[in-house]
């Protein structure tokens, strides 16, 4: 009796009648940089988002425009019209990159989308960037016109909106991690959709009413709000002369939690990807 000679094929044995055949092993594909991946999935969410937000961004920014009109019939000006210009204009930024992103990623749990982006050679953390910085990129238009139309309404400098420019990738990172880790660590789609707006009426409440009249405690609650550090910064510009300082200090702060709602956002991600 003769033996057939076996040899291994890809990891595996195979034998054949005319003896064993030799396959060469194909090589994998090498995992995407960080960078290049963040900056697909980026241009990626911000073409879906174009097509399928835009009628919430309108309603984001008619939101934002019918609160400043109500509360011109309360507030006059001073530090209090500052706060509601520069409150109104964040919350823009709040609808989108936390309400939204949070019931996208609890969306994509839900559904199995994670699965497909855990097949790619991907990094967690270019998948929840990119996505985070498509929303946050998508509240531009509409912040930018709260911020303006705010200040003719309430007779405020527009000298300064310049900082916009800092103010809203800041804020909207530090909001789009707290989405972004809000909808993924709900157990249930439903549940990510209820927190994402309970953290956008938040930032309604504690970021568009004037911190001098909210009792004690509730301006505890107010300093532990993302947003609330890009609305200081924002609302502390319409000073006719700024206090650069504090503008810094409070774009610092909320660079800071953007980092680390970015980070947990990140470990949400791979938790959710392994179940």
């Amino acid at each position: 009796m003769s033996i057939v000679p076996m040899e291994t094929v890809s990891g595996r044995t195979r034998s054949g009648d005319r003896g064993a055949m030799t396959m060469p092993e194909a090589p994998l594909a090498p995992r995407a940089r960080l960078l290049p991946a963040m900056g697909a999935v980026y241009r990626a969410q911000l073409s879906r988002a174009r097509v399928a937000r835009i009628p919430l961004l309108f309603v984001a920014t008619f939101q934002s425009i019918g609160i400043m009109v109500l509360m011109r019939g309360v507030v006059d000006g001073g530090a209090e019209a500052r706060a509601v210009v520069a409150g109104s204009s964040v919350l823009v930024v709040a609808f989108v990159a936390l309400n939204l992103l949070a019931q996208y990623f609890g969306q994509l749990r839900a559904s199995g989308g994670l699965d497909h982006y855990a097949t790619l050679p991907v990094p967690p953390a270019a998948v929840v960037l990119g996505a985070a910085g498509a929303y946050a990129s998508f509240t531009v238009p509409g912040t930018v016109i709260t911020a303006v139309t705010g200040s003719v309404l309430f007779s405020l400098p527009m000298t300064h909106l310049w900082v916009l420019a800092a103010v809203i990738p800041l804020a909207g990172a530090a909001l789009a991690g707290l989405g972004a880790a809000l909808g993924l660590l709900a157990p249930r789609q439903e549940l990510a959709t209820l927190l994402g707006q309970l953290g956008m009426s938040a930032a309604l409440l504690l970021g568009v009413l004037p911190a001098g009249r909210m009792p004690e405690p509730i301006s505890y609650a107010r300093d532990l709000l993302p947003s609330t550090y890009g609305v200081e910064a924002l609302a502390r510009t319409f000073d006719a002369n700024p206090d650069w300082a504090g503008v810094a200090l409070a774009l610092a702060v909320c660079a800071v939690v953007g980092v680390v709602s970015l980070t947990v956002a990140t470990w949400a991600y791979r938790r959710a990807a392994v179940r």
